[in-house]
């Protein structure tokens, strides 16, 4: 069976997260407020608060059985200031440790999962869940670096 220590999990969400409040950084309030001029884009400030949302929802629900309300929508419309948001990630990598303290990662997830998502992995256990959170950080950092360089491009 595979195993990895919640430190060597963490390592690795805090890689994607920095590197996304970096690019935060990088781009100054107004850019990273900016959607690049692509069907369908979202700005990297956006993309940002929906990981948190992800973290939020899949670590602290499914994960640690503790009810969420979430607005999955409103995370890509939301708009701030990059600190602001700076210092949410460090909130929502707290909570996320906190999350998975004492969890089983072969044991079922807290709570039954969507249906279009019952059959996933991330569907069926915790440790699965954890593997989604990762995925979707990664996916959505490279998203933003795309955006990143789209907008200071463009700039």
């Amino acid at each position: 069976m595979l195993i990895v220590s919640d430190a060597d999990f963490l390592w690795f969400v805090d890689q994607a997260l920095d590197a996304m409040v970096a690019i935060l950084g990088d781009l100054g309030d107004d850019l990273a407020n900016t959607r690049p001029e692509l069907e369908g884009a979202n700005s990297p400030f956006a993309i940002l608060t929906h990981c948190l949302g992800v973290m939020e929802y899949w670590g602290g629900h499914m994960v640690a059985g503790r009810p969420i309300t979430r607005d999955r929508a409103a995370e890509f419309r939301a708009e701030g200031r990059g600190d602001e948001l700076a210092g949410r990630v460090t909130a929502a990598r707290r909570r996320l440790e906190d999350d998975m303290d004492g969890m089983d990662g072969t044991a079922p997830t807290r709570h039954v999962a969507d249906p279009e998502d019952a059959d996933l992995p991330y569907g069926k256990t915790q440790g699965g869940v954890l593997l989604h959170i990762v995925e979707e950080l990664y996916q959505h950092l490279g998203q933003m670096e795309i955006s990143r360089d789209i907008l200071l491009a463009n700039s």
